[in-house]
């Protein structure tokens, strides 16, 4: 299935956190949109990569996607290298997304920056004829390069490069995020251990970021991305209109 969007991301719920509402936007606007997890995200605290899977296909659901895959990687574990390259690439040729979405480069968990990495390399190459691969079918996949590749800010704090007004879906957005009930706003009860991110004061943390990159552009919401190459525009009128 060919998508307009493939956001990339090395576990599941980086996604939801961090360009759930770009995708839905985007969605609503009728492009195809999906999701690939690199992992299962197995070495979580809290929950079982399988209860993660319901989850992801949970938000799946809210968010909308056309698809949601997972590439089964080894969380915390996987390597920038030729057989794991050789795997997205593939991915990316089975999917041919005009524009890839994936993990900030600079951030808290070691697996986003080496996943961005990863990805950009691979949609690099994925645009080489004489790299060779095959579908599920065995049949020799033509050769495709996404037209851009952003990422999405996570953790860490970096001022964007664009913003994406998300205003209309952030209660989509919180509720794609809540489907991740064991990783996300813990009961006080709950007897797993308690983590970074299973806080309230985390969940409100995203909420508050995406609040703060709205009010740059005079929006309520925003989501933020980073851009390795330089961005243009053929009118003024793509822009919306700042605050002034």
């Amino acid at each position: 299935m060919k998508v307009d969007i493939l956001a990339i991301a090395a576990h599941p719920d980086d996604v939801e956190l961090a360009c759930a509402g770009t995708l839905m936007v985007h969605a609503a606007q009728g492009m195809k949109v999906g999701v690939l997890d690199l992992t299962k995200g197995e070495l979580g605290t809290r929950g079982t990569p399988e209860i993660r899977a319901a989850e992801a296909a949970d938000a799946a659901v809210v968010m909308g996607l056309s698809v949601r895959d997972n590439l089964g990687l080894k969380d915390g574990f996987f390597r920038n290298d030729t057989e794991e390259q050789m795997k997205l690439i593939a991915a990316i040729r089975k999917y041919q997304p005009e524009i890839v979405l994936a993990n900030a480069f600079e951030d808290r968990h070691p697996d986003h920056g080496r996943a961005a990495r990863l990805i950009a390399d691979s949609c690099f190459l994925a645009g080489l004829r004489r790299i060779e691969t095959v579908d599920e079918k065995g049949t020799l996949q033509a050769p495709w390069r996404p037209k851009q590749v952003f990422n999405f800010l996570q953790d860490r704090y970096e001022t964007p490069d664009f913003v994406v007004d998300v205003t209309p879906v952030i209660e989509r957005k919180k509720e794609a995020i809540r489907a991740y009930k064991t990783q996300f706003l813990a009961p006080a009860a709950d007897n797993e251990p308690k983590t970074y991110i299973s806080s309230p004061a985390f969940f409100e943390s995203v909420i508050a970021r995406d609040a703060t990159f709205g009010k740059m552009v005079g929006v309520p919401y925003a989501e933020g991305f980073k851009s390795v190459k330089m961005l243009g525009i053929r009118s003024f009128g793509d822009l919306i209109n700042n605050v002034t």
